[in-house]
């Protein structure tokens, strides 16, 4: 059994430190002679390699907490001190920061969410932390050999669903009918007493526009997202959702979360995102936020449609070109994975990895995945400045002549130099949902749909692994490489 505590307290032992390097060299711990005392974990990390053995390692595969899905770029260290709690709300973090309790050995999971963990420490009571972003998953080795490989289970591997099992980022998410992005998040294995109103305690609030409601006591529009949680809920029977105008009014407001997710209403509607809301946005995301947006969320990005000038931020709308009459009336289209871009082969051979068939036999990556209700609002975006992960290209689009770049991602802000940004911004013009709905209303009307009500119980479809994919690369911190 592996103990769950965050922080053993260390096991001195007293092997002698025989290097002038702190290490000691390989061969049976038990016959070091005594020296002075020596409590560091440095000091039982073996050169194994002088005495022709294999490294002292740790290995395994990284999951999302629905332990199933398999993520690249999780960092897995030894740490050198506690790590200590993660700071609340939003940091502004960025990859030359290094690893909270620094590290004597670390790693990253690869494609396939493999890690090996080399010249860990052979000694009691190691802590090991497995963690992308704000989710954190803290264990304690109890024993290691040395000079061997120890596999470690998928319990102890996969990210945790609940605060029981570690550290998650604070989420918001805001719904909207025409998309449904918290089926996204719930499918990824998110324990349900995580999802709470905004003063629920929970690390998933959920929010609806409320503006999206008709006047005079009428069924919402089709735009409104779900609004409350079904009747057997764990935090509620019908509770009701925050209001997303509150959630994106002011910078404080939303500076609380680590995470901004805004599903698609099924139009801009720019009464309810006034200019100053839009200002409250860039400045969270410029502080360190990460902000995840679907389709006719695009108004945050590229301004008002018709109004660009006088509702927007002219700073954001620098990062891509927009159609927003584009037509949308495919239910699918051939989408493909951007290589040229530094993480874009990684994310075709994960895309792979986690079952989305190859695109050439043998291959072992996935260049291109069909998306089902695509959209088509984002022409083209501008290198310089952003980054496309997936697009429609005209020649190979059904019908021809199609264009869109799918996934769009970019830094914050961006006024500064990649490597002093702080915030990442995701656009997507693919619905998250796949099968999933949202919507509000009366009970038995078209828009009733409490969450998980609408939410597909099936597998997640290749857009959603994709977009799973991006979800928890956001959460990572910020590099010249997004």
């Amino acid at each position: 059994m592996i103990s769950m505590r965050p922080w053993p307290l260390l096991v001195a032992m007293l092997f002698g430190c025989g290097h002038h390097s702190g290490k000691v060299d390989a061969g049976d711990p038990d016959a070091f002679e005594f020296q002075d005392a020596c409590t560091e974990l440095s000091c039982f990390q073996y050169d194994c390699a002088s005495k022709g053995l294999p490294s002292t390692s740790v290995s395994g595969t990284v999951y999302a907490p629905n332990g199933t899905l398999k993520l690249y770029g999780v960092d897995v260290y030894v740490p050198r001190s506690d790590p200590g709690p993660l700071a609340a709300g939003v940091q502004c973090s960025n990859c030359t920061d290094g690893l909270q309790g620094g590290s004597w050995a670390q790693t990253r999971t690869d494609e396939n969410g493999h890690f090996v963990l080399d010249n860990v420490p052979a000694t009691t009571n190691v802590p090991l932390v497995i963690q992308i972003g704000k989710w954190r998953r803290q264990i304690t080795l109890p024993a290691v050999a040395a000079c061997q490989d120890q596999p470690l289970a998928t319990t102890e591997t996969t990210l945790p669903k609940d605060r029981t099992e570690g550290d998650l980022p604070q989420i918001a998410i805001s719904t909207g009918a025409a998309d449904a992005i918290e089926c996204l998040v719930y499918r990824l294995g998110i324990a349900p007493s995580e999802f709470t109103t905004p003063v629920g305690g929970g690390r998933v609030h959920m929010y609806a526009n409320n503006n999206l409601s008709a006047p005079g006591g009428q069924p919402p529009t089709p735009g409104r997202g779900t609004d409350r949680f079904n009747s057997t809920w764990p935090g509620g029977p019908d509770a009701v959702f925050g209001d997303s105008q509150t959630l994106w009014a002011t910078t404080t407001s939303l500076n609380q979360y680590d995470i901004v997710m805004l599903s698609c209403e099924g139009t801009q509607d720019p009464n309810s995102k006034p200019q100053s809301a839009m200002d409250a946005l860039k400045s969270y995301a410029d502080g360190g936020g990460r902000v995840f947006m679907s389709h006719w969320h695009n108004i945050w990005i590229g301004g008002e449609s018709g109004a660009e000038a006088t509702h927007g931020l002219p700073e954001w709308q620098a990062v891509a070109t927009w159609a927003y009459g584009a037509g949308q009336n495919e239910a699918s289209q051939l989408s493909i994975v951007d290589t040229t871009v530094p993480k874009g082969p990684s994310f075709a051979k994960w895309l792979y990895n986690n079952g989305v068939p190859e695109t050439v036999p043998g291959s072992m990556t996935t260049t291109q995945f069909t998306v089902n209700e695509p959209r088509y609002t984002c022409a083209s975006n501008v290198t310089s400045k952003s980054e496309r992960w997936v697009y429609v290209d005209p020649l190979l689009s059904t019908p021809t002549g199609k264009v869109s770049v799918q996934d769009l991602l970019f830094t914050t802000p961006q006024s500064k130099m990649p490597e002093e940004r702080c915030g990442k911004v995701l656009f997507t013009d693919m619905h998250v949902s796949s099968g999933s709905v949202s919507g509000s209303g009366t009970q038995g009307t078209m828009y009733a749909y409490p969450f998980p009500s609408g939410c597909s119980t099936g597998d997640l479809t290749a857009q959603e692994k994709a977009l799973a994919f991006i979800f928890f690369d956001i959460s990572s911190c910020v590099g010249t490489i997004f």
